[in-house]
């Protein structure tokens, strides 16, 4: 026998060594199996065994890292007494062996902090047997320097673990762990590393010997994750840094008020090298967002004068800042000052025009730099500072100059000068073009557009100087055919900062001389965009003409509508230099750009989608519609949206299938124009129709052809079919009116509809034909504004859903048809389920839209509704129950319809197998739990529908049970159970957000599982505390107090409002009892074994 385990120890080393060094890829796929079959059954014994025997160190990985997810378990939890002995025996190997690699290292210290926080509340003989942690800790401190610096990555690692969920447990088991860590331990740790820095940094480290290099990067660490601890649980997402106030307890006001703490970070930071320096840094960015309400006024106006004074020095010899860490760290820093601190306060700093001054001409200096010097991030923090303080400056009483009005001036004229001079760099020498990063464009210039209102006359006379000079100069190379390339690209730079600008004026401080000023920044613009579209049919700029669109929208957003009075300078302007008297003469402007791109710029996708976005949104206001349609060019476009007006609406144009998505935005604003003077105008509309028309029997001649085996253009007829369905899919999103509905409707069908339907069963397995045809579809059934209101006697809602059902039978019927297909395939393309997505929530738009009798189907021998509800099913059953939870638009579109069906057509569930409707309830339960509040509200429902349908078939008196019903009654009682358990812990022990909607279905899964409830009520009550039982009894009668056996209205109410009682109930209890979090976790272990 020992021989045996001997071996096996042996074999494991052998392929650990083979996993991580073998060169042979399919040796090293065999030997990843293998190990990853051990993990999965492997004993606490074997992989003791295997840390103890093992050499090599990737094998000490391996047994570590299972250890690790053994003692992490839900479903079985270790012995306390095997767990305390693991964690002894981990902190003796740590202490014996001090030469470990340092990832075996960092997986023991995993192991043993993963340890102690799953056992923070258990007790052995009334001692919390894990809570000692500092006390085991502080014996590696006392040793060498390899047992101190362990010693201190177990403390940064375990304050690291303890504000990690773990997304297995409940998120309130994590915070009542995490608070009780904080409440005991936390402060004494972050004093401890305070201490040991302040007598390091007074003892002197030499920074070149390796091992102190990395005890004080240890402690940095340490104390940094200590000020970033998560103390009141609302950080949610550790990649926002928007949040910026550190909640620090009360009870660390004395850390905070003697100023010692402050200054030995700030100490830390001019002594320790680059490598280091940076963490100090860090740690002060934390230190100076500490909540406010830490501090009395004069507390807290002497902690910010400490703080200031640091910035100051730093900024007197910023010799250190030339490092890219401390650079964007200390820029950081200083935008916590303002967030954190109000402008009313920062002036009455001591010194503070002496430190306005530094950091104005840090910021100039910064932006002035070469832009890929630093990093945008961290321009950005810098340019937070400056809008914020700009943006405070309405609101300062204090009596103290502020000096915005000095130095801001110089921060936008350093911004605008530096980017104009980045173009030549970037021609010049090759360097990465800014104009490239999009989104870092518009976060800067949205920062830009409140910075620049300051000293709006300095800003614009700035502007209007430097573009007369690119323009002129523009104009100049352009009559004599010269490189414009240097000028395009400063005139682009300019129209983006001119755009944003304007953007950026605010209606309550704004003032008539700037909407004059406005006025003469955005006739530079236009006369501009008169010169570049001259040209346009020689070659154009892209990067311009995406400016001006940016400018237009800035436009449009402060300058058209009802937003400002017509009578504003701007318009007065306007109408001196260009003719533009009124806000209908600017929309023929944007008009005509619009129409101008749309024909010159078909080979851009990016200048296409911004054009059309422009339109859409100008398609949207009441009032911009109505102007909009009494233009000439507008009319002009209604009746010429062709391929030889607009190439991109080409067959043979250059935007690839995917990119004619936009073709949908076009249609849906032109749909959208079109409404405003239609009516019952079915003339107009027809001629509206007529490129459609052609196109549709264009099409249909060419599939005819296909069908005899004659000649035909497959790809161009393909290509054709896609951009009719997405035009059309815009033009019925638009037709939200009875009337223009109906008229789509008689035009569509059925002249067309089988043309989509032979389209589905030719193409069906390429996503780029099917998508938008099945998206054309959804869309067709949506009863969006209720459209969708045929008269008594019409049989159009029939005619309508047999055409969904025959589409959807006959994509799914081929799908299926098609076996399994590669994994590779569904997860990169996302088919077939992008399809089945598709065709779910197309019938679920169908059997909820409220416009077909359904009764009527079955009643004349009609199928459609039959066979659409089977091909759900057999889809349904086609999709692994995975990755229904796994893409969330085909899982909100699967739990959407079956919520649907639950509620109207739960006779077809209930004529199910009970393998199928069992795997239905199993989805249910899955969604239950799921992260997407909607997809768990929506099976709440579900739930509630089939528990309530179930209840009174049982419970009905006097009448056979329908025949249908033994069908679902064949499935195990056990999944109702697990439901109800699953239901009921989630309300007592997670933090529940939807607690209404789970209400519902719960007393229906109580009355259907009385003796189960009883069973889970004891199990739950025998696992609390002797002290703890009656009153937890208490709650579970009072929650059924006054209830009623039905599921009438007014008992389910008595119901909900007795589980909000009890869910309180039961949170008080837990919060006031020892150990509670882990009897909870046993009591579930225990409940999910008996389902």
């Amino acid at each position: 026998m020992a021989n045996l385990v001997e071996q096996e120890m042996v074999q494991l080393e052998s392929l650990c060594k083979q996993l991580y060094e073998s060169p042979d890829t399919g040796q090293r796929a065999e030997a990843e199996k293998a190990l990853v079959s051990f993990t999965n059954v492997a004993d606490l014994n074997k992989c003791q065994m295997l840390l103890e025997r093992a050499n090599s160190p990737y094998a000490q990985l391996l047994a570590s890292s299972t250890l690790t997810k053994l003692v992490s378990r839900t479903t079985t939890v270790l012995p306390l007494d095997q767990r305390i002995d693991i964690r002894n025996y981990v902190l003796n190997y740590l202490g014996t062996r001090l030469k470990l690699p340092a990832f075996v290292t960092q997986a023991l210290i995993q192991l043993l902090t993963r340890l102690t926080k799953l056992g923070w509340n258990d007790c052995k003989k009334e001692d919390h047997v894990f809570r000692n942690v500092v006390e085991d800790v502080s014996k590696f401190l006392q040793g060498s320097v390899e047992h101190f610096v362990i010693g201190v990555q177990l403390m940064s690692q375990l304050v690291a673990e303890m504000n990690q969920p773990d997304n297995i447990r409940p998120l309130t088991r994590h915070r009542k762990i995490a608070s009780s860590f904080r409440d005991t331990v936390l402060f004494e740790i972050f004093t401890m590393a305070c201490n040991l820095l302040k007598q390091a940094s007074e003892e002197g480290v030499d920074y070149n010997d390796e091992q102190k290099h990395t005890v004080m990067n240890q402690l940095l660490q340490l104390t940094r994750n200590c000020l970033t601890f998560d103390f009141i649980g609302t950080i949610t997402d550790e990649s926002s840094d928007d949040l910026c106030t550190v909640q620090i307890p009360t009870g660390w006001r004395s850390a905070f008020l003697d100023f010692s703490t402050i200054h030995l970070f700030f100490g830390l930071y001019k002594a320790l090298p680059n490598t280091l320096s940076s963490l100090a840094l860090t740690c002060l960015v934390q230190i100076a967002s500490v909540r406010r309400s830490l501090f009395n006024n004069a507390e807290r106006a002497k902690f910010l004068s400490e703080l200031v004074a640091g910035v100051r020095a730093i900024l007197e010899s910023p010799q250190s800042l030339s490092d890219p860490s401390n650079y964007h760290e200390f820029c950081r820093l200083l935008a916590r000052l303002k967030s954190n601190y109000q402008l009313g306060e920062l002036v009455k700093v001591d010194n503070y025009t002496d430190v306005i001054r530094l950091i104005a001409k840090f910021t100039v200096s910064s932006l002035q730099a070469p832009v890929w010097q630093f990093a945008p991030n961290s321009i950005h923090y810098l340019l937070t500072l400056w809008q914020r303080m700009v943006a405070s400056v309405p609101y300062v009483k204090a009596t103290e100059p502020h000096m915005l009005e000095v130095y801001t001036p110089e921060v936008t004229k350093a911004y605008i000068t530096s980017r104009l001079d980045s173009v030549v760099a970037v021609l010049g020498e090759g360097q990465e073009d800014p104009l490239d990063d999009t989104a870092m464009i518009l976060q800067q210039l949205d920062q830009l557009s409140t910075i620049g209102r300051c000293e709006y006359e300095k800003t614009c006379a700035l502007l209007i100087q430097l573009f007369d000079a690119a323009a002129q100069e523009y104009q100049k190379l352009v009559q004599t055919n010269a490189n414009v390339a240097v000028q395009e690209g400063r005139l682009t730079w300019l129209v983006y900062i001119i755009g944003a600008v304007i953007g950026g004026r605010v209606s309550f401080t704004s003032v008539e001389e700037h909407d004059g000023l406005d006025g003469e920044l955005v006739c530079r613009v236009l006369q501009l965009m008169n010169i570049t579209d001259a040209k346009l049919s020689s070659g154009g700029s892209e990067k311009l003409d995406l400016a001006m669109l940016s400018f237009f929208e800035q436009f449009s957003k402060i300058y058209l509508g009802n937003q400002v009075q017509k009578s504003s300078k701007l318009y007065r302007t306007l109408s001196q230099v260009l003719g533009l008297q009124d806000e209908s003469m600017v929309l023929s402007i944007f008009i005509g750009k619009i129409i101008t791109n749309l024909k010159f710029w078909g080979q851009s996708e990016p200048i296409i989608s911004k054009t059309l976005q422009l339109l859409s949104d100008l398609s949207v206001g009441y009032s911009s519609v109505r102007k909009l349609v009494k233009l000439e060019a507008v009319q002009f476009v209604l009746a010429n949206h062709t391929s030889s007006h607009f190439p991109f609406l080409g067959v043979n144009g250059s935007l690839s299938v995917y990119d004619m998505r936009c073709r949908t935005t076009f249609y849906t604003a032109l749909g959208r124009l079109l409404m405003v003077d239609l009516g019952e105008d079915e003339e107009r509309f027809d001629t509206f129709m007529v490129p459609l028309t052609t196109a549709f029997e264009l099409v249909g001649r060419q599939l005819a052809n296909a069908n005899r085996g004659s000649d035909w253009n497959e790809a161009e007829t393909k290509r054709t079919l896609i951009g009719l369905a997405r035009d059309l899919r815009g033009i019925t999103f638009a037709f939200n009116t009875k009337v223009s509905y109906m008229m789509l409707f008689e035009w569509i069908y059925p002249s067309y509809t089988p043309i989509l339907l032979r389209a589905i069963e030719l193409w069906y397995h390429e996503p780029t034909v099917t998508t938008p045809v099945l998206k054309l579809m959804g869309e067709l059934v949506q009863n969006r504004s209720q459209r969708l209101q045929f008269d008594v006697s019409s049989p159009n809602g029939i005619l309508l859903f047999r055409e969904t059902s025959k589409v959807i039978v006959a994509y799914g019927s081929r799908i299926l048809a098609m076996g399994d297909i590669p994994k590779e395939q569904i997860y990169a393309m996302k088919y077939p389920l992008k399809g089945i997505s598709v065709c779910f929530a197309m019938l679920k738009a169908a059997l909820s839209g409220s416009y077909v009798n359904f009764g009527v189907f079955r009643l004349y021998g009609d199928n459609a509704l039959d066979e659409a509800l089977q091909m759900f099913i057999k889809l349904l059953l086609s999709v692994p129950l995975k990755d229904l939870l796994d893409f969330p638009k085909l899982s909100q579109s699967y739990y959407g319809l079956v919520e649907c069906l639950a509620q109207d057509h739960m006779n077809f569930i209930a004529t199910l197998e009970a393998q199928v409707f069992l795997h239905i309830l199993s989805s249910i339960s899955e969604g239950l739990v799921a992260l997407d509040t909607m997809v768990c509200t929506g099976c709440c429902a579900t739930l509630d529908h089939i528990v309530t349908y179930l209840f009174k078939q049982l419970h009905k008196t006097g009448k056979n049970k329908n025949d249908q019903f033994p069908k679902i009654m064949d499935i195990p009682r056990e999944i109702l159970q697990q439901m109800l358990s699953t239901v009921l812990n989630i309300i007592m022990f997670e933090e529940c957000r939807n607690q209404w909607s789970m209400s519902r279905p719960l007393l229906g899964l109580i009355l259907l599982n009385e003796e189960y409830f009883t069973e889970f009520q004891q199990s739950v009550v025998t696992s609390q505390s002797p002290e703890k039982q009656t009153g937890m009894l208490q709650c579970f009668k009072s929650l059924m107090e006054g209830i009623e056996r039905n599921l009438r209205t007014k008992n389910r109410d008595r119901f909900t409002q007795n589980l909000s009682i009890f869910r309180r109930d039961i949170n008080d209890s837990l919060r006031t009892a020892n150990g509670t979090a882990r009897n909870a976790d046993q009591a579930v272990a225990g409940l999910d074994m008996m389902s």
